[in-house]
């Protein structure tokens, strides 16, 4: 190796491939492929690969951030909710489920 090559990284080496395949096809490219890509993969599973993920991610994220992360994210939902949808909305969803 010369004086000015220097080793690079499988990271750094799978970086600038995904910058060169960018440049030279543009973003859409890559929404593409994972549309596809996930397109394929939900022809050949069914929903339980989902749930099991699902779950997989759901316990990942509770180890890493904890159970007050949920609470903050549901009060945030909800408050975009009540803002959007009005106080009312939730008086009719709640006559709906008690009746």
């Amino acid at each position: 190796m010369d004086n000015d090559e220097r080793a690079i990284t499988v990271r750094e080496a799978g970086k600038r491939g995904g910058q060169s395949v960018a440049a030279k096809y543009g973003r859409e490219y890559f929404s593409n492929i994972g549309r596809k890509g996930g397109l394929a993969l939900s022809d050949k599973s069914d929903s339980s690969f989902y749930v099991e993920n699902g779950k997989k991610g759901g316990n990942a994220c509770r180890q890493k951030r904890g159970r007050q992360h949920y609470v903050r994210i549901g009060q945030k939902g909800g408050e975009a909710l009540k803002e959007k949808r009005g106080r009312e909305y939730y008086s009719a969803i709640g006559k709906k489920s008690a009746g």
